[in-house]
């Protein structure tokens, strides 16, 4: 039976989940033990599980990733917390050149159970350097895999399939989903953590959007719907690998794409999503595919600033009219 629940509350019960079932997880980070996570997410869990599984570290990212690669190549499943995504500049050499490249340059002779957790994206003024989403860099990585969960039951599902797997996983949660509610049911079969779901069916549009722009996805939807737009809003769910099959038999019912995304518009994630789905049906499409993004330049601290520099709900709209005709 589902059950209302903060995002926090489906990551901190996936967490406790897998750490009852499998003690060679274990949890670094910081601020992840006595203090319960900055927001919330390993709450309980080192009362619970003690020090040895639930471990606070240093304010070192690279080192303290480096070790979580150095605990997966010995056997454990270990999940590293980075504070935010902007931190995770300095722990890239441990992401990028060894949890990626381990498997491959050992001829898979040692997987690499890794699971990096990241808060990341736009969150009421935290100005630039903490305000960044830098997934385009992650996807440009061959032999990470990046999961973008943006409800309660994708949060509980895909942190479970990515402490489950042997591949490095990236999981990048926004900072203002946390607090955000939706149903949980625990009972339900997840779907493979790379599928993108529908979150709303339509006949003239097809939107395709990841993360926190899904909510702002479905509820410029609603408005169009009222204009007499019908958009079909799809949930990728996954940066690497993308659902592709999902996305080109929607387009080939609605014959026009959008993309939402919060990151910069130059060399961004969409612009990935635009070109593969070009690649793949051209000649479905009445009109060239359209991009929403975030405008060039690094995030303001002022609050009226920010909210310009980023898509709303009247941008996807007026995006979704143009490009419809409207």
């Amino acid at each position: 039976m589902a059950e209302e629940i903060f995002y926090w509350q489906a990551l901190n019960r996936a967490l406790d989940a897998e750490l009852a079932a499998d003690e060679s997880v274990i949890v670094l980070g910081e601020d992840v033990g006595l203090y319960g996570g900055s927001y919330r997410v390993t709450e309980g869990l080192y009362a619970k599980y003690g020090e040895w599984r639930v471990r606070d570290t240093p304010i070192s990212e690279g080192s303290f990733t480096g070790i979580g690669v150095g605990a997966a190549l010995a056997g454990l499943r270990p999940v590293v917390e980075i504070m935010t995504i902007n931190f995770a500049l300095l722990a890239f050499d441990a992401i990028v050149n060894m949890a990626a490249k381990i498997p491959f340059m050992s001829g898979g002779q040692f997987p690499m159970p890794l699971v990096v957790r990241m808060p990341g994206g736009v969150a009421k003024q935290l100005a630039a350097q903490h305000s960044q989403r830098l997934e385009q860099m992650l996807m440009n990585v061959p032999g990470l895999r990046i999961a973008v969960p943006a409800t309660p039951q994708d949060a509980w599902w895909q942190l479970r399939q990515a402490i489950r797997s042997d591949e490095p996983v990236v999981l990048l949660e926004h900072e203002l989903l946390y607090f955000s509610k939706g149903p949980l049911d625990m009972a339900l079969e997840a779907p493979p953590m790379h599928r993108a779901q529908i979150r709303r069916a339509g006949k003239q549009l097809t939107l395709v959007t990841w993360s926190r722009m899904v909510e702002i996805s479905l509820r410029a939807a609603e408005k169009l719907a009222g204009k007499g737009i019908d958009v079909e809003v799809i949930d990728l769910r996954s940066l690497r690998p993308i659902d592709w099959e999902r996305c080109v038999a929607s387009l080939k019912k609605t014959h026009r794409l959008l993309i939402v995304e919060e990151d910069s518009h130059f060399a961004g994630a969409g612009a990935e999503v635009a070109a593969g789905l070009a690649e793949r049906c051209l000649y479905e499409l009445d009109a060239p595919p359209q991009r929403v993004a975030a405008r060039e330049t690094p995030i303001p601290y002022n609050a009226t600033l920010e909210a310009e520099s980023i898509p709303r709900v009247g941008d996807v709209i007026r995006a979704a009219e143009r490009l419809c005709g409207v």
